[in-house]
């Protein structure tokens, strides 16, 4: 029997990892406890009662008040009472052991099936215990299914009264780290090092690589032959997108990297702030920029600067003189453009002459000569779209009173318009139509507007 105590210890240290020593120590507590039971008096006296076990022969010593008791004596409670004890101190060292695993694979990445669901979260069958994959740590568009295979990064393990909780996480950075530890063995092997990261989960991330051994391409490691290595990655994150970077110490030429696939014309550090100032082409704005912000917010955080894009052509605009040193432009057409929304020269170069003449104080020649003067000083670039202000377009129904003065003089337009114009030739007739309309309108207000600009010079 003492022999079979013994084969049975070692059994369950195989099957469970539980330490020999610790399971001996739990059947010496239990037999203490039956002991107990068996010998009256003794419960409330806890010390006198000593259970030894032969770690060699399995021989088992109990002793009551230094008398001693044979385990035959033992009735029926004592041994339930044995059974309870040794079950629940194996279960205790059971958790332990678990715990101490999972501690050590904290920042790892562990692979398991999903076993159920529970309000959103998944719970992930890792062989030996259960772990938590919460909703809040799954990428959106992700699904899965009961027996589904999952890898997930050991985000947390904590201690519970039901045994160890082992929080998992498939949005985390972690989880692209370690992959790429895994696909790439001169990752693992440390001649490739990865310097920075940066992730949106389920969407893109970006990464930065550096190799310590001259004679190792380090973008060329971790994307594989034929790509096969990065196309595992990007499979097992179902089809997020990598962008594999070489990192540098210079920052320009990390940003530059960073910003990829723009290209990066010039970069203007401030280190005290740790801002960078990056100008690209015009053309290269909006891959610079990224969907939705996206390329520049990844490289910002795997540079750890922050980062303003600009174009060519901005930063000429933004050079631009401000309004008050156009020709023709005093102090109270200064506030009255500005306060109409034309407060810079880029604001009145994309107005038309309607708009600007329906700022109070501006006729048709003062908006033709402000438009000619700031189409004049923007830089010959892609052409923008024109402005129309909301101010001005809510001012218009008051207005709405003085066509009736104009009203009769539409049908003085309408002449002009019917003889002269379509003789040319009735093949055009669409076109000329256009021209024809604002130059009909014209002719009968300029003596109004004339009479705006005298109004203007005067005052």
């Amino acid at each position: 029997m003492n022999g079979e105590l013994l084969a049975i210890l070692e059994s369950i240290e195989r099957e469970k990892g539980i330490d020999r020593e610790i399971l001996i120590r739990a059947v010496e507590t239990a037999l203490a406890s039956a002991a107990k039971k068996a010998v009256p008096g003794k419960e409330q006296e806890p010390e006198q009662v000593e259970v030894k076990i032969d770690r060699q022969s399995g021989k088992i010593s109990i002793v009551a008040d230094g008398k001693e008791v044979p385990s035959g004596e033992f009735g029926r409670i004592a041994a339930q009472t044995a059974k309870q004890v040794i079950i629940q101190k194996i279960r205790e060292a059971e958790r332990d052991v678990i715990f101490n695993e999972f501690q050590g694979k904290m920042g790892d990445i562990v692979t398991g099936f999903v076993h159920r669901f529970d309000k959103g979260s998944i719970i992930v069958d890792l062989g030996r215990t259960e772990a938590i994959l919460p909703k809040s740590e799954r990428v959106p568009h992700e699904e899965y299914k009961q027996g589904d295979r999952i890898q997930a990064y050991v985000l947390e393990v904590q201690k519970s009264p039901k045994g160890p909780q082992i929080v998992l996480s498939r949005v985390h950075i972690g989880l692209v780290k370690g992959l790429f530890e895994r696909e790439v063995p001169e990752i693992f092997e440390g001649i490739v090092e990865i310097k920075s990261f940066a992730r949106e989960p389920g969407d893109r991330a970006k990464i930065a690589v550096t190799s310590k051994d001259e004679k190792v391409d380090c973008l060329g490691a971790c994307v594989g032959m034929r790509g096969t290595r990065v196309k595992n990655i990007v499979r097992e994150l179902n089809g997020e997108k990598i962008d594999i970077v070489r990192w540098n110490e210079d920052p320009q030429v990390f940003i530059a990297e960073a910003l990829s696939p723009a290209k990066v014309a010039e970069t203007k550090l401030d280190r005290a702030a740790k801002r960078a100032l990056v100008i690209v082409e015009d053309d290269q704005l909006s891959l610079a920029i990224g969907k939705r912000g996206q390329n520049v917010r990844l490289a910002s955080k795997l540079t750890g600067w922050n980062l303003d894009i600009k174009s060519k052509s901005e930063l000429k605009i933004e050079a631009l003189p401000p309004i008050s040193e156009l020709p023709g432009v005093g102090p109270a057409m200064d506030a009255r453009l500005k306060e109409a929304g034309f407060g810079t020269v880029d604001a009145i170069a994309r107005a038309t002459v309607e708009t600007l003449t329906q700022v109070k104080g501006v006729g048709e020649k003062t908006a033709e000569k402000l438009l000619e003067t700031a189409r004049g000083l923007m830089p010959a670039a892609t052409p923008r779209p024109m402005l129309t202000l909301p101010e001005v377009e809510a001012a218009t129904p008051a207005e709405s009173t003085e066509p009736p003065a104009d009203t009769p003089a539409e049908p003085a337009a309408e002449e002009p318009a019917a003889q002269p114009e379509p003789e040319p030739g009735p093949e055009p007739e669409a076109e000329t139509a256009s021209p024809q309309e604002p130059t009909a309108e014209d002719a009968p207000t300029e003596p109004q507007k004339d009479n705006t600009d005298d109004g203007d010079q005067k005052a």
